[in-house]
Formats: C-alpha cells, sequence, structure tokens
C-alpha cells in the first residue's frame, strides 16, 4: 500500500466557496475514487490550510482517461486555493510509524495537525524524527498508532495519525514528563497551528477539521 499526501492554501474570504465548490464534485470524486481503488482519502482543515490524505495499491497509476477527469475535478476547484505542495508529487516525507493495518475503523480515531517550521529548521525536524525511528527500530508498532505519517512542504508541517482506542492508556507521570520535554523543545523550532499543545502553552489555536473522507 501506498500513502499520499497533499496540501494547499484556501485564499482569503474563500473558504466557504471552497467547501461548497467540494461538495458539488464531490459524488463524482468519490466515483473516481472508487473507480481507480483509491482508499482511506480525507480532507482536513485549519485555519486556511487543507490538508488531504489517501492511499493506494502499490504502483497503481491513472490511464490517461482518468488523469483528464482528475485534472478537471481540481480545476473546478482550483481558483479556490494555492498549492503548497506540488500538484502530482507528494510532499516530504519527515516522519514514519506504519504499525498494523486495521481494516475495520470504527475503533480507529484521528489526529490530524498542523505546524509551521521556523526558517532553516526543516533538517533538524527531519534529525529529530529519524532518531525516533532509529529508537523503534523501524519495526512494525502493534499500536495504538497503526498509521502515522508526518509530512512537510512549503515550510509546513502535516501529521496524520490513525490510532486504535482499544490499546490507548493513559500516560503515567513519567511519560507525561517526557511529552513536555519533547513538545517544549519542538516549540524551538515550530510554531503550532492546531491546538495540540495548547493545554500546556496555554495559547489558543484551532482544532483541525475533517472536511471530508471516503473509504
Amino acid at each position: 500500500m501506498e500513502r499520499h499526501a497533499f496540501a494547499m492554501k484556501v485564499k482569503d474570504g474563500q473558504m466557504n466557496t471552497y467547501r461548497r465548490k467540494l461538495g458539488e464534485i464531490w459524488l463524482e470524486l468519490t466515483g473516481f475514487l472508487d473507480r481507480n481503488q483509491i482508499k482511506n482519502f480525507s480532507i482536513w482543515n485549519a485555519d486556511q490550510l487543507i490538508f488531504g490524505y489517501y492511499e493506494k495499491a502499490d504502483g497503481a497509476v491513472l490511464n490517461a482517461e482518468e488523469k483528464s477527469v482528475k485534472d478537471r475535478l481540481t480545476g473546478e476547484i482550483q481558483d479556490t486555493f494555492q498549492w503548497i505542495s506540488t500538484p502530482g508529487e507528494d510532499m516530504r516525507l519527515m516522519y514514519h510509524n506504519f504499525g498494523v493495518v486495521r481494516e475495520n475503523k470504527e475503533l480507529i480515531r484521528h489526529r490530524m495537525f498542523m505546524t509551521k517550521l521556523k526558517d532553516g529548521c526543516e533538517e533538524e525536524y527531519k534529525a529529530r524524527h529519524d532518531g525516533l525511528i532509529a529508537q523503534r527500530g523501524d519495526t512494525v508498532d502493534p499500536g495504538p498508532d497503526s498509521n502515522f505519517s508526518i509530512w512537510s512542504a512549503g515550510g509546513y508541517i502535516f501529521g496524520y495519525d490513525e490510532i486504535d482506542t482499544t490499546m490507548e492508556r493513559d500516560e503515567t507521570p513519567e511519560e507525561h514528563e517526557a511529552t513536555v520535554a519533547w513538545e517544549t523543545r519542538q516549540l524551538g523550532i515550530m510554531d503550532w497551528i492546531t491546538n495540540d499543545v495548547d493545554w500546556m502553552t496555554g495559547e489558543c489555536h484551532p482544532a483541525s477539521r475533517r472536511l471530508a473522507w471516503h473509504n
């Protein structure tokens, strides 16, 4: 299975129009996804940012006709946003923790977060997360994280996580202390767009919203 992601920024005053146009093309868009066996497609929003995630079979490519359909559907809504990622290309994968794939999503919750890297901090962010992968040994994680990836483009960070709720538990005091230490270090290289660490900083940011989803 291949995982893919894209990102864009909605133009000033165009969010309502973006949502309306997305609704207008949704039926045809989901037909396109089904025909091409594109799974677990979702679109997320915070502030004026849009993040999209989807999965498809290894090596699957669109034929010319389906590529034309994709381009036409994108054209229907493209005047409402500017691309952050490069169209047709993935963003840079900054971190991954791909565990056991859950076919049944009913007991899965999602976490989607957004941050903005401080100038010149992209490589430091990548190095810190490479360190986490090295600590884990890049093995398959049984959970609760079953599908966690972090992507970057245009100086932004976008995280997507599927979490098995049956395996979640409260942090121990030691784990909580480690979380606070990690997030405090991260504040030196990035600023939050979503509200993931408002509990720690006392700031107020918007929560990410899932605007659309199709399995």
